[in-house]
């Protein structure tokens, strides 16, 4: 039985936010990235937080689940939603919060997250994406790492850079918040330092991981 989510328990605990499409089917390599790369941050005791439903959601609860240990306990929880035609819950959720606005749902990813990882997805993830980015950009939160997951970023950097960017919209420091992983073993080299950071004590988390940064 899923518990419900209780703050005051958790708030302590390094988390990594997880976003990503709801319609990606299982046997799609991009699936099996977000498990495999969720089945190691189970490895590492890392909680992760994932909106809940099917898809890369589901992807990443399932992977979490299947690389926990005994000794090195982590939990997956699972912020969902409600829409007009109902999702599917993910496989495996340990504590999990119903939301029926998304600004709300929005914050409480913000308030459990220490690192944001956002995978392909359409106006959902790209929406989570940009909500972040602006909160860190404006310092409403901690300069988080946001990692840009994969192979499908090419475009929206090159966009950011030939259009908000070109233009003065925003700064050379705002696109310096983003980072790059295409593998999962640069995923986790970005959330690793990131988590030697949290577990120092050091609330704000300023990475200067410069070979990752989207420049």
């Amino acid at each position: 039985m899923k518990q419900k989510l209780n703050y005051s328990a958790i708030k302590k605990r390094f988390r990594v936010a997880i976003f990503g499409s709801a319609r990606i089917k299982r046997n799609d390599a991009r699936y099996k990235l977000i498990y495999t790369l969720a089945k190691m941050l189970a490895k590492e005791g890392i909680d992760i937080v994932t909106g809940g439903g099917p898809g890369l959601m589901d992807a990443a609860s399932r992977g979490h689940h299947a690389g926990r240990h005994k000794k090195n306990h982590a939990y997956t929880l699972g912020l969902t939603i409600h829409l007009p035609k109902e999702q599917k819950e993910s496989y495996h959720l340990d504590l999990k919060k119903d939301f029926h606005k998304f600004s709300n749902r929005l914050d409480n990813f913000i308030h459990l997250s220490n690192v944001v990882i956002v995978a392909p997805g359409g106006v959902g993830t790209t929406l989570e994406l940009m909500y972040v980015w602006q909160l860190v950009q404006v310092k409403h939160s901690c300069e988080i790492p946001i990692i840009l997951f994969g192979d499908v970023w090419g475009g929206f950097v090159k966009w950011i850079k030939g259009g908000p960017l070109k233009n003065e919209f925003l700064e050379e420091d705002d696109l310096e918040l983003l980072y790059h992983a295409r593998t999962c073993t640069q995923a986790m080299k970005i959330i690793n330092l990131a988590y030697e950071e949290y577990k120092k004590g050091r609330k704000n988390i300023c990475l200067n991981i410069d070979k990752y940064k989207v420049k």
